[in-house]
């Protein structure tokens, strides 16, 4: 074990969290809990500094005034991309994908840049994305299937510096007809799925736990209820 506390960053909570993604936090704490790990959950408000010192940082989704907001302090204060370029895992859900990457365009037509940490691009699209969706992983450390609930409308395109992290089963995705659902680039994941994508997807949980204790096993958890969710989740 450890000899100190896992940290984990919840990024922006009072601007980027609308669709309760917060609970992917949780959903960290809780399984390194379970395992013996002391943990604890470091919010960062629209009135704190992105510390770079954290273990694993977790973003959640947002309006397009809200990602605008976040945008502007994560360029202010660059910590989340220094923690993400010495190789700490980020979790970026929906928007975030977006504030990450180097421009999206808002339902209005405004061209936002964004903070370039995903070489990605989003624009909005004809008819909103909303419903179940499922996925196969196509990276390292993931073998089942990724479950989740997609509500967006914007259409991300992934540029050459990034790949797919799954490619869709049911469902839409990141919506501009490459059959790809989210984006990896270095220590970053994202996704357009929530539900919390944790609580719903516990090997990508787990995946990113153990990036942050640079660790290549963890111990297993006997969760039968977390199982039968997704069981349920798989039969759309």
């Amino acid at each position: 074990m450890p000899d100190s506390t896992v940290r984990i960053g919840l990024v922006l909570p009072d601007v980027m969290g609308t669709y309760g993604d917060g609970g992917n936090a949780l959903i960290l704490r809780q399984r390194l809990r379970m395992r013996g790990y002391d943990a604890e959950i470091v919010e960062i408000t629209l009135n704190d500094p992105v510390p770079e010192s954290l273990d694993v940082y977790t973003l959640g989704g947002a309006e397009d005034s809200a990602q605008r907001l976040a945008t502007r302090h994560l360029a202010k204060y660059p910590g989340l991309q220094k923690a993400a370029e010495r190789g700490a895992p980020v979790l970026a859900i929906c928007a975030a994908i977006q504030v990450l990457g180097n421009w999206y365009e808002t339902s209005s037509g405004e061209r936002v840049d964004g903070v370039s940490m995903l070489d990605v691009t989003t624009s909005p699209q004809a008819t909103r994305s909303i419903g179940e969706v499922i996925t196969a992983p196509q990276i390292d450390g993931l073998t089942q299937p990724l479950t989740g609930f997609e509500n967006h409308r914007g259409g991300t395109t992934l540029g050459a510096g990034a790949r797919g992290l799954a490619r869709v089963t049911h469902g839409v995705g990141n919506g501009v007809g490459d059959g790809l659902e989210g984006v990896v680039q270095g220590s970053v994941i994202g996704t357009y799925m929530h539900g919390p994508a944790l609580a719903r997807n516990p090997e990508l949980a787990d995946l990113l736990l153990k990036r942050a204790l640079g660790v290549d096993e963890l111990a297993p958890l006997d969760l039968p209820e977390v199982e039968q969710l997704r069981r349920e989740r798989l039969r759309v």
